[in-house]
């Protein structure tokens, strides 16, 4: 029986990775955990904003463009309206099937841009990064790598579907460690999601942060493992 696929992993890169942070931390004090998000946020307001907007736009650029709600009417066979004394019913009439069409375009908007591809690309890069940020934060938090012996917890974070990668240290090894160092450990997870092979990206993820922890903040005698070190999964959204 073929082993059982998580997200394009087997069981076997699931140990990889768990094997990786094991290996890096027998040279360090610090702790690394990992995380891999399928989606971070179901962006349910996206949607809605862009069929708010083209409901508001798209009628109103067809006015400009001369095309009048009356022009509906008499396509689908209703009557004209000729006396003068019958002009509120006429303004009636337009208002009524201008808000039909707005609400015909926000439906059909809505529809379109609740697909799961369309949705991604129309939700702006600023919010995805931002959620996923949050994510990241929450996980860091959650599972209490701020609250290690020497706060010498990393978080390495991957979310899927916004295509985004956060690296979060704790305060102990920012003191030991320069910032910039943790962009080549990004880099080294981006280039194996991009290339579809999650677990090759954090197992090059892993070494790099447990050369980085090796150099900065050195094990000592009495270290004990306070994190899982295998890949946490979280549900998708």
């Amino acid at each position: 029986m073929a082993p059982k696929m998580t997200h394009g992993m087997t069981p076997q890169d699931l140990d990889r990775i768990a094997g990786a942070v094991a290996e890096a931390e027998r040279t360090t004090a610090g702790e690394i955990f990992c995380v891999l998000a399928p989606e971070v946020s179901d962006y349910r307001e996206t949607p809605l904003v862009w069929a708010a907007a083209t409901a508001l736009v798209l009628p109103a650029a067809a006015l400009f463009a001369g095309f009048r709600p009356e022009m509906l009417t008499r396509l689908f066979g209703g009557w004209s309206i000729g006396h003068a004394s019958a002009l509120d019913g006429a303004i009636l009439s337009a208002l009524s099937t201008y808000i039909a069409l707005q609400v015909v375009v926000f439906v059909v908007a809505a529809l379109v841009v609740s697909m799961p591809p369309v949705r991604r690309a129309l939700t702006p890069a600023s919010l995805k990064a931002a959620r996923v940020k949050r994510a990241a934060m929450e996980q860091f938090l959650g599972h209490g790598l701020h609250v290690t012996r020497d706060r010498t917890g990393v978080l390495i974070f991957a979310a899927l579907a916004e295509h985004r990668v956060e690296v979060i240290a704790d305060e102990g090894i920012y003191k030991a460690a320069p910032n910039t160092v943790w962009d080549d450990v990004v880099a080294d997870l981006v280039g194996g999601l991009k290339a579809g092979r999650i677990a090759d990206g954090f197992v090059a993820a892993v070494g790099r942060a447990g050369a980085i922890l090796a150099e900065h903040v050195p094990p000592r005698g009495d270290d004990r493992n306070e994190l899982p070190d295998g890949l946490t999964i979280l549900p998708k959204r």
